[in-house]
């Protein structure tokens, strides 16, 4: 005992306690892995914005379990690896997106769609690739044909899988019925096997992305109502009583498409009607609305936006339309046509939206 005393008596305290220089010397080095969870462990302790949701589901997977390892980390390692870590972002001087979906967004419209397409299949046979990542993405006018055709099951599978708002949308489209048996049906999806589903995913998303490439962004019957919305009159029901007589069925869809300086009372919210006169030029709505006090059918319209702005704009507008004099045909109808073009202009701009005509 007493040699162990004076052995230990021998030792000096920087023997004892080596300097902090010796003792990070001799600490072991991090991996990369266990940097990365440093990091994701200070911003998250200091409630910085943080995504991890978009990195592959396997990558998730092991910086969690990464995480669940690691129990200390002191002080003059946490600054080292933070230090490295901004180092290296700041000698980025380009990237790449992760994943093929990430490289065809940046593509979109430098190559062609069959190429895209191919890409995407090629993709889908990787085995670590989700194929309900790009199914999610889609649109819903783009799901709807799949969900209301294929089985029960697959579409109950398919519904489960998108994100609510989505699968909200999809489901309140589908006819009555077959929307209560695929609501049914996800009750029954509960033990629905992880590759099951994925296999169900692999077909879909070929089955999406197989489809001819289109023309035109937009169906016939929206690119003839929206021709329409801008043809005279007497030229518009000419086509229109043609369209009955050839395809009733879609002559009645192309009503419902059109929307002219006449529906603007049942299609427009009075709170914008303030926003549509801004939008456009104060001699083109006053020519507008005195050519619609001429019309029957039109006038309705002209007092409806009168007596939505204030009533002060509404005086001046009406004093001008008094000594605006007679307004030609076609002078008429080309300023109604603006107004129904900056209409057009702040629905797509987001600013406001039409009033649903579900007659």
């Amino acid at each position: 005992m007493e040699n162990g005393s004076t052995e230990l008596a021998q030792i000096s305290p920087t023997q004892a306690f080596p300097p902090n220089r010796e003792r990070r010397a001799a600490r072991r080095a991090l991996t990369n892995r266990e940097k990365a969870a440093v990091i994701v462990r200070l911003l998250v302790a200091q409630d910085a914005p943080l995504t991890l949701s978009s990195l592959p589901e396997h990558t998730q997977a092991a910086l969690t379990e990464q995480m669940s390892k690691m129990r200390l980390v002191d002080r003059d390692t946490l600054n080292a690896v933070v230090i490295e870590f901004v180092t290296e972002l700041e000698e980025v001087g380009l990237s790449f997106p992760g994943g093929i979906e990430g490289a065809l967004s940046i593509m979109d419209g430098h190559i062609s769609t069959t190429a895209a397409n191919r890409l995407r299949r090629l993709a889908g046979a990787s085995s670590r690739a989700d194929p309900w990542d790009r199914i999610s993405a889609m649109e819903v006018d783009r799901l709807l044909p799949v969900i209301a055709e294929e089985s029960i099951e697959v579409a109950a599978v398919m519904l489960s899988k998108l994100v609510v708002p989505k699968a909200a949308e999809l489901l309140g489209r589908l006819e009555g019925a077959r929307a209560r048996r695929v609501a049914y049906a996800v009750s029954q999806t509960v033990n629905v096997d992880p590759e099951t589903v994925r296999r169900i995913g692999l077909s879909l998303a070929a089955q999406l992305e197989n489809q001819p490439p289109r023309a035109f962004d937009t169906g016939a019957v929206e690119r003839v109502g929206a021709i329409l919305n801008f043809t005279p009159q007497l030229v518009r029901e000419d086509v229109l009583a043609g369209l009955d007589q050839d395809d009733e069925e879609f002559a009645m869809q192309v009503r419902k498409a059109i929307f002219t300086f006449f529906h603007i009372p049942a299609r427009i919210s009075p709170r914008d009607v303030p926003k549509i006169a801004r939008a456009l030029d104060q001699d083109i709505l006053i020519t507008a609305l005195t050519f619609a006090g001429t019309k029957k059918d039109l006038a309705p319209t002209s007092e409806f936006i009168l007596n939505n702005m204030s009533q002060r704009m509404a005086q001046t507008l009406r004093e001008e339309i008094g000594e605006r004099g007679k307004v030609t045909e076609k002078d008429g109808e080309a300023a109604q046509g603006e107004v129904i073009a900056a209409i057009r202009r702040l629905e797509s701009a987001g600013e406001l939206a039409l009033i649903q005509d579900d007659e």
